[in-house]
């Protein structure tokens, strides 16, 4: 399993960030790369989430097939995604598209 941090550049933001990431994003994301199971947590106090990619390592480590057998890159499929948010939420919130 993989574990993905995502932190709102504001505290403020954090609920588009949260509507934004949901499991089955995540699902649309790692597609070809795993089935899941796809889970997203909030991290209350620091404007954050968590999002755990379960199946992805082929059992990790030394015994991984993958080029990226720890999983380091995955985060990086994450920071060139794209996602819809609601832009009347947005501009609500301080957030300027």
């Amino acid at each position: 399993m993989v574990n993905i941090a995502l932190i709102a550049h504001q505290p403020e933001w954090m609920e588009l960030l949260s509507d934004a990431v949901t499991p089955e994003v995540l699902a649309s994301w790692f597609k070809g790369w795993t089935e899941g199971p796809f889970e997203v947590f909030e991290v209350p106090g620091i404007g954050a989430i968590n999002c755990l990619v379960h199946n992805v390592l082929q059992g990790g480590g030394a015994v991984s097939k993958r080029l990226d057998s720890q999983g380091k890159a995955l985060g990086q499929i994450v920071l060139d995604a794209e996602v819809e948010i609601d832009s009347k939420k947005a501009a609500k919130l301080g957030f300027h598209l």
